[in-house]
């Protein structure tokens, strides 16, 4: 087979319709082979190709005879100096880290190890085994898809409404998906799914990693799996596990994306971009460890055998580097290019925050994100912390950024938990915390508001356990936070006492609506709506099963909660004053005599300091001026709506709520009462005293007021 020089750009494997030009970056490998397998089941390469043409430190050559579907690998030569960070190993075939698709997947064996597995000093000793029959292969694509008019949602972030969830668990036990579908990128294309979506109002789906991932060796010898997928392999390849045919995976993805377009629906990925699959300097070598160590992957200054961990995955990608900046960000314009995504959500981003040690939000990648035309234009969501010294940011990060805003969730579980001295707290985070964005130039919806999400307890079992049970895990109990802020209404797990069961489900419509009602961006864990439980497992990581996976067949219970959670996501888009794009200034807006905001007691007047930090308040109403925004639409018209009154009781016992004035000849009419499963009812007037059940939320309203002249 004749190799031509080729190009060194675009890195990767790139069929131009007459040939394939591939280019590796390594700084300091020696020679680089490009090898090429004839099918899955070969147990060595066919061909053995050297790349002599070396530019700016890329190997690259180009093969005419190369199609789409080749699959192939490299084996990547140069120093074994472990002490000195290189740990190159040419018996070892590597992953191209621009594979587009994986071919092969990766087959579990000691073989994959590029130093003995003797004892912990046996990294230092290069193991000779030959890996080809075992190393996970790339594939060449033809990159070619009809998009047709597929357009991007473009959803304003003040509209947005987030729903996580996991492509092969959202449809896997889904009754009215196509059997073969179900647990793919199609059946989340399917329209069933799809309908399950636009029904309850979501207009964004987080999808967790689809980037390709390996499955830990310690998961599968216990029979367990990598399920969330956050131990990344490929940065660019879209997991076949997902794919209804194992070779279709890019255009399935593509597929789903338009198909989620069309119902005007946006894809947000989370990705892991702050560490991979390879572990500690005990693990594997299957790409950037045998490719270049020293460039890929932050080490020890001081003994370089050892890797920086800020993720607790034994490893983290070293973001002082510029072809691993090059490397994260070519995958990000490919996912928004190409994969046509909207978003993402980049994992433990602290770690891509650290610049020497301290974590930066200046930092070079923060730097060239807010420069770069295509991906400073999409959803940016920071998951604000990491596991190193000070990894918690949350409030930190720059303008374009939101965050997964962690407080919220805490103080949201703690007031409905019945903690006391949480009222000023928790006013901060209902009315969109501004004392962690207002001062670095960004919005409310800088705030993604959650409660509950994939790693934890689902907001089922939230009201139901106080301890986690992560036996099934085979950790003996040992591993997930065992600090959740959760309470079981004074039963621990399932119960058929009614009380109980009752307090239960109050509860969960208190969380979701505090959730869905609150300033800032709403994001709902997938499957809190059908009532979803993991039996008490707060780390399911590993529970690729039915304790995962949304149960799809409901009790009359759950499809109530279903109900409620639509009805809420709908209150959301009625009312203009829970979309608001502009923070609560807390004061009298335009010579008016009534504050945009205002806090009040159950007696009926505003809030003191000495209610705001006294240790028992735990009920408190807020009124929301609908018609005093101060705020104009895309048209320049002024923004107006109804006025609303919500009332939160985390109290144990009724207590009568005075309520406010309302305007001249109007009253208050009840929208919402999470006691009385969100019945509506009649008008009330202000000074009238409405019994506030325990542990109870209420939401009222009176009509919007236009000032003279009407619209701006």
């Amino acid at each position: 087979m004749r190799l031509r020089p080729g190009k060194s750009y675009p890195l990767g494997a790139t069929w131009d319709g007459a040939g394939v030009n591939f280019a590796l970056f390594s700084e300091h490998a020696t020679a680089v082979e490009l090898c090429l397998f004839d099918g899955p089941e070969d147990l060595v390469e066919s061909q053995r190709i050297p790349l002599t043409e070396r530019t700016d430190m890329v190997w690259h050559g180009y093969l005419q005879d190369v199609r789409p579907g080749q699959l192939y690998g490299y084996r990547v030569h140069g120093p074994w100096k472990p002490r000195l960070g290189h740990r190159f190993n040419a018996a070892k075939v590597v992953l191209d880290p621009y594979a587009k698709t994986i071919g092969r997947p990766l087959r579990w064996t000691d073989a994959n190890y590029g130093h003995k597995q003797d004892d912990p000093q046996a990294d230092l000793t290069r193991d000779d085994r030959d890996n080809a029959a075992f190393a996970p292969l790339a594939a060449v694509i033809d990159p070619a898809f009809s998009w047709g008019d597929d357009r991007p949602p473009r959803t304003p972030w003040h509209k947005t409404i987030i729903y996580e969830c996991h492509v092969k668990g959202f449809t896997k036990l889904h009754p009215q998906v196509p059997e073969r579908l179900r647990g793919t990128y199609e059946g989340l294309a399917s329209e069933a799914a799809i309908k399950h979506l636009k029904d309850l109002g979501i207009t964004a789906v987080e999808l967790l990693p689809v980037h390709h991932h390996a499955i830990d060796g310690h998961l599968i010898k216990h029979g367990l799996s990598n399920y969330w997928g956050y131990n990344t392999l490929s940065f660019f390849a879209p997991d076949d596990r997902y794919a209804s045919h194992h070779d279709a995976a890019v255009r399935e993805f593509k597929t789903m994306v338009k198909s989620l377009h069309a119902a005007g629906i946006e894809v947000i990925l989370d990705v892991v971009y702050n560490h991979t699959a390879e572990g500690s300097q005990l693990g594997p070598t299957f790409s950037l460890r045998g490719i270049d160590n020293t460039s890929y992957y932050r080490l020890m200054n001081k003994d370089r055998r050892f890797y920086q961990d800020f993720t607790g995955c034994g490893n983290t990608l070293n973001m002082q580097h510029p072809r691993v900046l090059q490397l994260i960000m070519d995958s990000l314009r490919y996912w928004v290019q190409e994969m046509h995504v909207d978003g993402f959500r980049f994992d433990l981003a602290s770690a891509l925050a650290r610049e020497l040690y301290e974590v930066d939000k200046l930092g070079a990648f923060f730097d060239i994100i807010h420069q770069d035309p295509v991906i400073s234009q999409v959803k940016l969501i920071a998951e604000p912390w990491d596991l190193g010294e000070g990894g918690y940011q949350v409030g930190n990060f720059p303008v374009l950024w939101t965050e997964w805003n962690g407080k919220y969730r805490d103080t949201l579980r703690k007031f409905w938990k019945g903690d006391g001295g949480q009222a000023s707290e928790l006013a901060s985070r209902l009315s969109g915390s501004s004392d962690l964005y207002e001062q670095s130039g960004r919005r409310p919806y800088a705030s993604i508001n959650f409660i509950t999400c994939h790693d934890g307890f689902p907001m089922r079992d939230l009201v139901t356990y106080n301890q986690k049970h992560n036996e099934a895990n085979k950790e003996q109990n040992r591993d997930g936070e065992s600090h959740n802020n959760s309470w079981n209404c004074g039963v621990e797990g399932e119960t058929l006492e009614p009380t109980v069961n009752v307090l239960r489900a109050r509860q969960m419509r208190n969380m979701m609506a505090s959730l869905l009602l609150s300033q800032g961006v709403p994001m709902i864990c997938g499957g809190d709506e059908l009532g979803r439980s993991q039996g008490g497992n707060n780390n399911a990581y590993c529970q690729d099963n039915a304790m995962s996976w949304l149960p799809w067949s409901l009790t009359p219970e759950q499809r109530a909660f279903m109900e409620f959670t639509r009805r809420c996501i709908a209150l959301r888009k009625e009312f203009p004053v829970l979309q608001r794009r502009k923070f609560f200034q807390g004061r009298r807006i335009r010579g008016s005599q009534v504050k945009d905001i205002s806090w009040y007691d159950p007696t009926g007047k505003e809030m003191t300091n000495a209610a705001w930090n006294a240790h028992f308040v735990r009920c408190l109403g807020v009124r929301l001026a609908g018609d005093m925004m101060d705020e104009v639409d895309e048209n320049g018209d002024r923004v107006h709506g109804d006025t609303l009154l919500m009332l939160f009781n985390a109290h144990h016992e009724r207590i009568p709520f005075s309520l406010p004035a309302a305007p001249p000849g109007q009253g208050w009419g009840l929208v919402l009462d999470t006691a009385k499963d969100g019945a509506c009812g009649p008008e009330w007037g202000g000074g009238v005293p409405y019994d506030l059940e325990g542990r109870s939320m209420v939401v009222m309203k009176t009509p919007a007021h236009l000032p003279a002249g009407g619209p701006r």
